[in-house]
């Protein structure tokens, strides 16, 4: 009966709680040049363009990919929703990347060679330290070349 009573009064607490906390105002704008034309991008903290934490979220369509690149800082990727395939190295290898779904967690370490793929319209929630800066393993893959994606 205790444990009963408890596990209402925890389940109950935790509705309450979520109750009070709102969903933030997330405001979605273009994804900025240096992805692949098609996602939508917004900044929840910070300035990923300079020095200090930041955090920001990727919402990409199905089938949506970004060419091996790299950064100068870890990339902690998070899930919200959706399946994201993340490999690592210079070249797309379908056959050695891992699929991340929903809450799924990652961190790519800095200057790690790593690209991914959108298996289904999915969110990413990307955090780290600034500046945000992606650098292409090879410059014909980087929209800001002329690329059109990979």
């Amino acid at each position: 009966m205790r444990t009963a009573i408890f596990s209402l009064l925890f389940i109950g607490a935790a509705s309450a709680l979520q109750a009070q906390a709102p969903a933030p105002d997330i405001k979605w704008g273009p994804a900025p040049p240096f992805f692949p034309k098609g996602a939508e991008f917004a900044v929840l903290q910070g300035d990923p363009s300079k020095d200090g934490e930041y955090t920001v979220r990727l919402k990409m369509p199905a089938g949506y990919m970004i060419a091996p690149h790299f950064h100068p800082t870890d990339e902690n990727v998070t899930v919200i929703s959706g399946a994201f395939r993340l490999g690592m190295g210079d070249v797309e290898d379908t056959t050695r990347t891992m699929t991340l779904k929903s809450g799924g967690f990652v961190t790519a370490g800095a200057t790690m060679h790593h690209y991914a793929r959108a298996v289904e319209p999915s969110v990413v929630q990307v955090h780290g330290m600034g500046p945000f800066a992606i650098t292409y393993v090879n410059a014909k893959d980087d929209p800001r070349n002329g690329s059109t994606g990979y």
